[in-house]
């Protein structure tokens, strides 16, 4: 299969129309290329806040409710684009409020035939619990599709290799991310590509890229799309597949073999995906030795 990442910027949005055009340019460019598979970054969807003014846009609170109230909107979007140029698609990651409680993280992952399901994020960064109030959401998922087992870690979540171990049966993980800083950026990369290394699949990681003024949420961006596997036989010496220009927008692209995956699982130079379990007697048996 082919798969496409998104390095993306967010817009200023005068109409929804807008919005439409831009991701069907999105859309359409990447399947044109023949992707199967597009991954659009964490927080992409924070850009429909600005339909409801400069007020409302640069307000963390405001900003939350006037995206979460045109996901509805942005679903069925996202559905008809998946349909049209029969693509899988993970859209870009929106706060969502979904009952009384805070509002959470969301991705919804959309199939060629009309299906949808979503996977929240499940650990928060500092900015998220103590300036947002972004809460924890579901549980992780693991989505059995025509192009494999797929799993979503969401930024930080893609740094807990206890949430990547979890979904060790996925061939693909998707991290779509948010990062200010180029630390940050370079964190959920090294996370992405440990995750690849534990369980000998293929991460692939979407960034949002670019700076806006009216929002205090996404107002400074880094990063580049990465598509990542484990540095063993069938893979790249360095575990990157392809990884784009850092800070420009577009897409990423590489060809992902299953076959491969399943090969490096059975016969590779090494195997830690079946390994992992040796790890618990050696750390309950750690002592102390004072020198």
């Amino acid at each position: 299969m082919k798969v496409a990442t998104a390095a993306y910027n967010l817009d200023w949005l005068d109409s929804w129309a807008q919005y439409e055009d831009k991701l069907d340019r999105w859309v359409s460019k990447a399947a044109g290329q023949g992707a199967e598979l597009l991954v659009f970054p964490e927080y992409g969807a924070m850009e429909l806040s600005t339909l409801d003014g400069v007020e409302v846009a640069g307000d963390l609170e405001r900003s939350i409710h006037a995206v979460s109230d045109r996901m509805e909107a942005a679903q069925a979007l996202h559905q008809r684009l998946a349909l049209e140029y029969k693509t899988y698609i993970l859209g870009a990651s929106a706060p969502v409020v979904d009952g009384p409680d805070r509002p959470v993280n969301r991705s919804a992952l959309y199939a060629p035939d009309g299906g949808q399901d979503h996977q929240d994020k499940q650990i928060m960064t500092r900015f998220e619990r103590e300036d947002w109030d972004i809460a924890p959401g579901g549980p992780l998922k693991l989505f059995d599709t025509a192009l494999g087992k797929i799993g979503v870690l969401i930024c930080y979540d893609s740094e807990f290799p206890l949430l990547g171990r979890a979904l060790s049966e996925a061939d693909l993980i998707l991290v779509p991310s948010c990062t200010e800083a180029l630390a940050g950026y370079w964190r959920v990369r090294i996370g992405a590509m440990s995750r690849a290394l534990e369980n000998q699949c293929v991460t692939v990681m979407a960034s949002l890229v670019g700076d806006n003024d009216w929002s205090e949420a996404v107002d400074k961006n880094t990063g580049t799309g990465g598509i990542f596997g484990p540095p063993d036989k069938g893979f790249p010496a360095t575990g990157v597949l392809a990884e784009g220009a850092l800070n420009q927008p577009g897409w990423t692209y590489a060809d992902i073999d299953l076959s491969a995956i399943a090969e490096v699982r059975t016969d590779g130079h090494v195997l830690n995906r079946t390994h992992w379990e040796e790890q618990s007697p050696r750390v309950d048996s750690v002592t102390l030795s004072r020198l």
